[in-house]
């Protein structure tokens, strides 16, 4: 009989004791032990069994836990005689930053200050009998009723750890969960250098100085740079997706998941499985499944997007909409089922995310939504990554984030996308003004000095998230080479005998050359005439006047759209520019 799927459930013992679904990961405690490593920073995607298996280590290393054996016998780990005398024998501590996503530095502080304050509440029983002096016990005293300062939280983990040490006569283990979720709210909220000197000092104590600490384990999604807050952290062992140690200690491996849909008597889905959730690639290991999404099929057997929908987006969606044309494209070239080729580094270095396109991959890497379907040498001897979509879930999580890039109840966006396509220039000029009008910020659009110094990236990305529905009926691409130059954007008809080809074209106001946004739009549909970049579907059998040409004026919140047919247009030079024959 199948057991029963309990979804969520990240308490170790309540999957073993309630006969939960679970595929042994036990081995991983005989690998980090034997690792002999001070501290450990795992990272990988979301929803990938981090926070089980920390619960896991807990329960099998902690002197709370001593007795459970019933907890592990039958698994892996218990096989294995001298790990039999290991459980229960050690001091934990074990925290979690997961929930800690706070607007203001001093609001996240205040949120690990509470966290100290539960652990030292949890261990109150330290100031009973003489293994404190009284000095100690009144400054437990007073951090366990709350009143401690930044420096008192960056202290607190090690003055822990040595009060337990001294009572067990033992060095003790600190796990620290989800280690990365303060920063990067940090970074999303801009307060990334206040974060940074706090929780470097943090770290800095509990994992490095810390002459209490027997073993250091870390989980996180990202890998955040040395120099960020690793800095003085040299005896840390990192490991990466691409990393060898540990590599099916986390997600299951294609053997795993066959069993499993084995048990539920769903062996004949497993095809359609591995479209949806295999991709993931850690260490040597190319086919790891999404555990969380597993499980969700197993419970519902229907196949869906379950890890898209566990968290946000917003920050994925906010770094590509104001990227460059580089990236772009190589969007639309993984949107199309292509890979590409670009040199990164792991580590993510936050403050670079909008300025180098390798951070961006870095991130997308790191967090799930791409894998390495190869590592090759460029010509200059450098590895480069070859990055495509990790599978047909992660997919679904594109196409959402383009079509929800500017989400807003008011707004159908299918209407514009109606217009577009029967040519009504009316309705789509009256939509834009309004949802410009209604989502859009001066910020956004470049009428401040301090944001973007290309504009034309913001509105390129926003229309794009408009039409991104049409995908299904267009072939839509963005700044690529065609006659001489590079369009903006392309809709080539997957059927040319139902639908017509267009070009669209985006151009923000310049005032020292034109007087009005119809003088603008009129510049831009003469590029793209006088560029030819409608070759590249001539070339294809497409004909003029099946080719529709707009061009885009913007100017902060104002917008005029405006075009036709190829072969209503052409201009000529006039002793202004162009003028319209």
């Amino acid at each position: 009989m199948a057991r029963t799927v309990a979804v969520g459930v990240q308490d170790f013992s309540k999957m073993v004791e309630n006969n939960c679904f679970y595929v042994d990961k036990t081995d991983f405690i005989k690998e980090w032990w034997e690792s002999k490593d001070d501290a450990t920073l795992i990272t990988r995607p979301r929803r990938f069994g981090k926070t089980l298996t920390m619960s896991m280590v807990d329960y099998f290393f902690s002197i709370r836990h001593a007795g459970r054996q019933d907890l592990f016998e039958g698994l892996s780990v218990w096989k294995d005689k001298k790990y039999q005398v290991l459980q229960g024998t050690y001091p934990v501590i074990f925290l979690s930053f997961a929930d800690i996503k706070r607007d203001s530095c001093k609001k996240t502080c205040r949120e690990i200050g509470k966290l100290m304050i539960w652990e030292y509440q949890k261990h109150a029983f330290l100031t009973e009998g003489e293994c404190l002096l009284q000095a100690e016990k009144n400054e437990f005293y007073r951090i366990m009723s709350g009143d401690l300062d930044e420096d008192d939280i960056g202290s607190s983990m090690k003055k822990l750890a040595q009060y337990l040490s001294r009572y067990y006569g033992k060095r003790v283990i600190i796990l620290l969960d989800e280690y990365d979720t303060p920063l990067q709210e940090a970074y999303v909220h801009g307060y990334w250098d206040e974060m940074v000197n706090f929780i470097s000092g943090f770290f800095n104590s509990t994992f490095k100085t810390n002459p209490y600490l027997e073993r250091g384990l870390m989980t996180g999604i990202t890998r955040v740079s040395k120099e960020s807050i690793f800095s003085d952290l040299n005896n840390i062992k990192v490991v990466t997706t691409t990393s060898r140690k540990y590599e099916t200690s986390f997600g299951f491996t294609e053997k795993e998941v066959y069993l499993a849909l084995e048990e539920f008597e769903m062996v004949s889905q497993m095809q359609e499985v591995k479209r949806w959730y295999d991709g993931f690639r850690f260490g040597g290991c190319d086919s790891i499944y999404n555990p969380w999404s597993i499980t969700q099929f197993l419970d519902a057997k229907e196949f869906q997007s379950y890890w898209a929908n566990t968290s946000s987006n917003t920050l994925i969606g906010q770094l590509i909409q104001g990227s460059s044309s580089d990236v772009k494209m190589a969007m639309e070239d993984l949107l199309n089922g292509r890979s590409f080729r670009t040199q990164m580094d792991e580590e993510i270095v936050f403050k670079n995310l909008k300025k180098r396109k390798s951070a961006l991959w870095s991130l997308l890497l790191a967090g799930g939504y791409l894998k390495v379907s190869d590592l090759v040498q460029n010509r200059m001897g450098k590895t480069e990554y070859v990055l495509s979509i990790t599978n047909a879930e992660v997919f679904s999580v594109f196409e959402n984030l383009f079509t929800g890039w500017f989400s807003n109840d008011i707004f159908e966006y299918s209407e514009f996308c109606n217009a577009l396509l029967s040519g009504d220039k009316k309705f789509m000029n009256q939509y834009l003004c309004t949802i410009m009008e209604h989502t859009v910020s001066f910020f956004d659009t470049g009428t401040k000095a301090s944001c973007y110094t290309l504009p034309e990236n913001f509105y390129h990305g926003f229309v794009l998230g408009l039409i991104a529905s049409l995908r299904k009926i267009y072939h839509i691409t963005s700044n690529r080479e065609s006659g001489l130059g590079r369009y903006d954007v392309l809709l080539e008809p997957c059927d040319p005998s139902q639908d017509d080809a267009m070009l669209l074209e985006f151009k923000v106001i310049n005032p020292d050359q034109e007087k009005s946004l119809k003088d603008t739009v009129q510049m831009a549909l003469e590029q793209i005439v006088r560029k030819r970049y409608a070759a590249a579907l001539e070339a294809k059998g497409i004909h003029k006047n099946r080719i529709r040409i707009y061009g885009f004026a913007f100017s902060g919140k104002r917008v005029l759209i405006d075009g036709g047919y190829l072969d209503e247009y052409s201009f000529s030079y006039s002793r202004n520019g162009f003028a319209e024959l």
